[in-house]
């Protein structure tokens, strides 16, 4: 009988083990599909969707949905007008998915690469997500925002993440 009941132990042991590597690939290929949803809403200037996956707490700081939709359109028209276009928005990459404070995380590695002022600027920059699983689907914030102490009080007090999420880089080159 103890032979019995470790083999089927193992075999349980076993099943989980795989089932939940089979739930973090699921979880990170939603996490790609819905960042490609959300980078490709940005280089549409998709306002309305691309905040369908923005975290809640950072739309309530911009004032609500409506107000966010107003001052994207804004400075991206007044970006407009200085020259900017938006040539590439790319999702590189996700991260492996943590399971913290209740919450499934990731990051995600983008391109974009732009025109302004005579410059052409080329970003490789991460957003934080966090899986919503009543939904299933992410929301996503720059990730350099968790660096933002006064910003991270009002959207995620008390934060801590396992995640080594890198610094943004940017570089210029004159066209």
């Amino acid at each position: 009988m103890n032979k019995i009941t470790s083999t089927v132990l193992m075999l349980l042991l076993f099943c989980s083990s795989i089932s939940f590597a089979q739930s973090t690939e699921t979880l990170k290929a939603s996490a790609l599909r819905d960042a490609k949803i959300a980078s490709q809403a940005t280089l549409k200037m998709d306002f309305d969707k691309l905040l369908d996956y923005t975290y809640p707490s950072v739309l309530e700081l911009m004032g609500g949905k409506e107000k966010a939709i107003e001052l994207l359109n804004s400075t991206f028209n007044t970006m407009k007008e200085s020259g900017f276009v938006f040539e590439k928005a790319n999702v590189l990459g996700v991260s492996d998915i943590v399971f913290e404070d209740d919450q499934y995380r990731c990051y995600i590695e983008g391109f974009n690469q732009m025109i302004m002022s005579g410059m052409r600027i080329k970003s490789k920059s991460y957003l934080f997500g966090i899986y919503n699983s009543e939904a299933k689907f992410w929301y996503f914030m720059e990730a350099k925002q968790l660096k933002n102490e006064a910003m991270m009080k009002q959207i995620f007090p008390n934060f801590k993440t396992s995640l080594k999420i890198p610094d943004d880089e940017t570089t210029t080159e004159e066209i």
